[in-house]
């Protein structure tokens, strides 16, 4: 993949927490341990995240996490909770912080690669990653791969500045309700292509 193919990255929230991200920008998991939030982690997923030694860098959970693409098996894995959550848009300009990481499928995965951006990119197949669909009925090995690479990440270390922050998506009605009554000034549009 080339960095110019990545017009944005993406965070999954509740909307819940986007005031405390309006102040605070996107926070590690770390760091976020530290407020009073709402989260849509699933427990298992980050116990195995929670020791992920990224090779000569840091802990996996001192770092935000963004994905290239929310339409994914987490997001899908959220769809009832569909009124409640939120897609933030990241600017791709983020990009240009240090020390970024890119991995190359779910950090969490077992055969995950962290390689910093300039070398990450290239290991990122654009195809995969932004495929509408990630089953392959007739290979489970091949279904199994896929579905972590659509959940490919950008690692940032600590915390996501605000002001990359560029809008929000949501995925009906009302959960564009609950968005703005919020009053965050954020620029939030329905987007039913990214929501299951």
């Amino acid at each position: 993949m080339q960095r110019s193919e990545i017009v944005e990255l993406h965070y999954v929230a509740p909307i819940a927490n986007v005031p405390s991200i309006i102040k605070y920008g996107i926070l590690s998991h770390k760091l976020a341990g530290q407020l009073a939030h709402q989260s849509v982690a699933m427990l298992e997923i980050q116990e195995r995240r929670t020791n992920k030694q990224i090779p000569g860098a840091r802990k996996l959970h001192e770092y935000a996490c963004l994905y290239i693409d929310a339409h994914n098996p987490m997001l899908s894995r959220l769809r009832e909770k569909n009124d409640e959550i939120c897609v933030l848009r990241v600017d791709p300009c983020v990009l240009d912080l240090s020390h970024i990481i890119i991995a190359d499928r779910n950090a969490a995965a077992d055969l995950v690669r962290f390689l910093p951006l300039t070398d990450g990119l290239r290991f990122i197949d654009r195809d995969r990653v932004f495929a509408r669909y990630w089953t392959h009925p007739e290979d489970l090995i091949e279904e199994r791969r896929h579905k972590a690479e659509k959940c490919a990440e950008v690692l940032i270390p600590d915390r996501i500045e605000v002001r990359f922050i560029v809008g929000a998506y949501v995925a009906g009605e009302r959960s564009l309700e609950r968005f703005n009554q919020l009053d965050t000034g954020l620029p939030v549009s329905i987007n039913c292509d990214i929501f299951f």
